[in-house]
């Protein structure tokens, strides 16, 4: 069936097509439709079915046979170790740990924190939460204690399963002292937390609340899988809020089920026994549904990965993944290749390693400029695929559907709508606009299944959030466009979109011209006060290694370009050269925080910084521009 029939048809009649696609679940109870639309525009899946989601990503595959292939490989070039767990060990273990939890008290409906760095375990916990109807709550590893404490407060968690260290190229990241300090300041104190010991720190247990993550396993009875209704929550992700208060986006569970088994084949085009790898961490949305839940819920190999695109050893890291395992569909964001790149330019890595294997790259979590994406292709000889979703959604807005009709590719668009997502550009009245024209991107009601129903205790922040805005749509809070040939092209947060004297510009449409610049490895571009024009755009530059040009020139032919390619109307005139760009551990760039450096505003440091040092870097750049002003 050829893609636009198939979309047509899940817009036309959501109930038959996702009817159709949920056969692919196992159930304990079918449901009786898709859609209930009854508390509309709350709209929800599936809900008098009834289903297990541990059951649909272990249990099946070894009932039907398959429990030795391999379900989990962990690969640590951090602490230079590899090893591989099958269905039916991966599954023996999560009912283990799921046993105990269950002996302690926990049980269906009840939330459980997970700060754990990327190692198998973090699967297990995430899975034997499942395997109970637990809700679980995933906090990136590492985070800093007081943002761990307002997790804690909102999800209310029985437990938190927690290991006694990270690690980071050069360094152990202590996470005990930090899980500590978090449960100090929080008013709502788990009954008990879990800690797995790794031989790189064995944190010292506090008695009263800590149990050992091996000994409380010991001698207890494995549980079997709980159903849960299918608007039951499977976990709740917290997401940055532009209030500094995190938003807990809550995911349904047969939504999910239904929305991820779908995409493995139709989108990353894998069958059951193919090695997929997401090249996150299990604290972001992408770890969720394309390391945990999607690959194992479609019977494929996943891989767990703790290291580093470059720097754990060099710049071929990736390759080396990618050639010992097998890897068929690779996922990684820009800014992952982004930094290959700078330290690999002409890609001398890439020849070292057979990647035969490697059918297709997906690329999502920002922008994927165009010159990063043909960098891409010509180093690896495989399709190179942008894709655009959010932590809202859980899985692909807008993607290319490789496993059912792969459509021509268009540099800087992550391609057309998927199934369920009736995507529409809106002005800011809420009036659709014509083909290129920017706009705020919005999605018609209702969202396909697996994305979220509301906020966790928060729906009027929730509708003030995502509905209130444009009625009948979801706000995706990002701008661009569409063309004639329904490609979308994501541009900018709604909040990136700059007012420079009554023209909208799109910053993303300047950093893809910086980006294209032979010495640019990486750039932004943010809009700063301007008592004239409202605002003026500011370009910073990060330089490929090994180039020997003078910063302040290449600063010069990056300001002509845009004015060559954008035009006079873009006013670009100010560019700086730095050695790094401030960002969040996922790889996002933080430009709202250098706006607010840049207008002299005061600011919170953002919780998800990767590295805080990089701020008086960029305000000593922005300074030689003369800014703040005044």
């Amino acid at each position: 069936m050829r893609y636009a029939d198939l979309h047509q048809r899940s817009i036309a009649d959501p109930n038959g097509f996702w009817m159709e696609q949920a056969q692919a679940i196992d159930w304990a109870r079918a449901p009786s439709k898709a859609l209930f639309d009854d508390n509309a525009p709350l709209y929800e899946w599936f809900k008098d079915g009834m289903v297990n989601t541990c059951w649909n990503a272990l249990d099946r595959h070894v009932a039907a046979g398959r429990g030795n292939q391999v379900a989990v490989i962990h690969d640590s070039p951090i602490t230079h170790s590899k090893r591989e767990l099958t269905y039916l060990e991966m599954r023996d273990r999560v009912a283990s740990l799921a046993g105990a939890l269950r002996a302690k008290g926990v049980q269906k409906g009840d939330r459980v924190i997970i700060y754990m760095p990327m190692v198998p375990e973090a699967l297990e916990a995430m899975l034997a939460c499942a395997r109970l109807g637990a809700i679980h709550s995933v906090v990136f590893g590492g985070f800093a204690a007081n943002e761990l404490a307002v997790r804690i407060n909102d999800a209310q968690p029985k437990c938190i399963i927690a290991a006694s260290c990270g690690l980071e190229p050069g360094r152990v990241i202590h996470y005990k002292p930090l899980l500590d300090g978090a449960i100090e300041l929080a008013t709502h104190k788990p009954d008990f937390c879990v800690i797995f010991q790794r031989e790189q720190e064995v944190a010292r247990l506090t008695d009263g609340q800590d149990v050992d993550w091996h000994a409380f396993q010991y001698g207890v009875e494995p549980a079997d899988c709980v159903p849960v209704e299918g608007d039951h929550p499977a976990y709740v992700l917290y997401t940055s809020g532009t209030t500094g208060q995190p938003k807990g986006v809550v995911r349904p569970t047969a939504g999910h089920l239904v929305a991820l088994h779908w995409t493995m084949k139709n989108i990353y085009n894998v069958d059951p026994g193919d090695v997929f790898w997401a090249a996150s961490d299990v604290g972001w949305v992408v770890g969720h549904s394309y390391i945990c839940y999607a690959p194992l819920i479609a019977g494929n190999t996943t891989i767990v990965f703790e290291g580093k695109p470059i720097g754990t050893p060099d710049a071929g890291t990736f390759w080396r993944v990618i050639s010992e395992h097998k890897v068929k569909s690779f996922f990684t964001a820009p800014t992952a290749f982004r930094a290959v790149k700078r330290e690999d330019p002409k890609g001398e890595f890439v020849g070292k390693y057979d990647l035969s294997c490697l059918k297709t790259v997906y690329l999502a979590g920002e922008r994927a400029d165009p010159d990063t994406i043909e960098w891409a292709q010509e180093q690896l000889k495989v399709p190179v695929i942008d894709h655009w979703w959010q932590t809202e959604s859980g899985w692909p807005i807008a993607a290319n559907p490789m496993g059912v009709d792969p459509l021509p590719v268009k540099l800087g668009s992550p391609a057309v709508a998927m199934p369920g997502y009736d995507i529409r550009v809106l002005d800011d009245a809420g009036q659709p606009v014509g083909p290129d024209t920017l706009g705020a991107i919005a999605i018609k009601l209702p969202l396909p299944p697996g994305t979220l129903p509301t906020l966790w205790n928060a729906e009027g922040r929730f509708r003030k959030s995502y509905l209130d805005q444009f009625p009948g749509f979801y706000a995706t809070g990002d701008a661009g466009y569409m063309d004639a040939d329904g490609y979308v092209y994501i541009m900018a947060r709604t909040d990136d979109v700059i007012n420079v004297a009554g023209h909208r510009l799109s910053t993303g449409g300047m950093e893809e011209v910086l980006a294209s610049h032979p010495d640019v490895a990486e750039c932004a571009v943010i809009g700063v006060a301007d008592d004239l024009k409202g605002q003026l755009p500011l370009g910073f530059l990060c330089l490929n290694s090994g180039t020997t040009r003078d910063p302040s020139d290449i600063a010069k032919d990056c300001i002509r370009l845009v004015r060559d390619r954008i035009g006079p109307v873009a006013a670009f005139k100010l560019a700086v050269v730095v050695d790094r760009l401030p960002k969040t551990r996922s790889g996002k760039i933080l430009r709202a925080t250098m706006v607010a450096i840049a207008d002299g505003k005061e600011f919170k440091m953002p919780a998800t910084i990767d590295d805080p040092a990089i701020l008086p870097e960029i305000a000593q750049a922005l300074a030689s521009l003369g800014y703040p002003k005044g």
